[in-house]
């Protein structure tokens, strides 16, 4: 059994179900994977497989050495697997939309979409100062940040202006709607992570 698949993130559509309610839904286009390495107990202390997905024309030497003729792929995932399923898994298989086709829900994976240096407003969702009793320039200011004679210092984590966005998002038990194997294309209820293009990592749910 395949625990999880890659795909990318296509944009968001809308499917009408048998009833006529309308879904809004997600599309990914997923696979086709390869199969780069197979792990086993007995010499990797786990067993696993790897996943190679977005062909590039050009890798490092490492990668290449350890790709070893089995095609050259941007990303590289595990997914750990049972010791069972390894005897119908080899270097090389291709993995797509078919073999996720009796998925009902789904864990994914991925990137938010980056939004740079943002002040505490934005980040946080301060609420701002006051505009009146001689307040000119201090409308979106954080205020007072508390570094007083003691401690002296600002603690970490305080909520100030910083960077934005670009964190790693896992969203659980994501209903499948529909999966299109001809084109290779699963479609997940709801809104994910990342901009179109993104890669998404979709883990199957137990």
């Amino acid at each position: 059994m395949i625990p999880g698949i890659l795909g990318k993130k296509i944009g968001m559509t809308q499917i009408f179900d048998d009833e006529g309610s309308l879904i809004p839904v997600t599309a990914v286009e997923t696979g086709p994977c390869v199969v780069t390495q197979v792990k086993k107990e007995a010499n990797d202390g786990y067993n696993a497989i790897q996943l190679g997905f977005l062909t590039v024309k050009k890798v490092n030497k490492p990668k290449l050495g350890h790709l070893k003729g089995n095609g050259l792929f941007k990303k590289l995932i595990e997914f750990k697997v049972t010791e069972e399923s390894l005897n119908d898994i080899k270097i090389g298989d291709n993995i797509d939309v078919s073999n996720c086709k009796d998925w009902k829900t789904v864990n994914v994976v991925g990137r938010s979409k980056g939004k740079g240096f943002q002040g505490a407003m934005k980040r946080h969702g301060f609420q701002g100062q006051q505009k009146t009793h001689g307040q000119s320039d201090r409308l979106r200011a954080p205020g007072s940040i508390g570094g007083t004679t003691y401690p002296g210092r600002v603690y970490k984590g305080k909520k100030m202006a910083g960077h934005m966005g670009f964190d790693q998002v896992t969203i659980k038990k994501m209903k499948i709607i529909n999966c299109d194997e001809e084109k290779g294309h699963i479609f997940i209820k709801g809104s994910l992570p990342g901009a179109t293009g993104d890669m998404l990592i979709l883990r199957k749910d137990s």
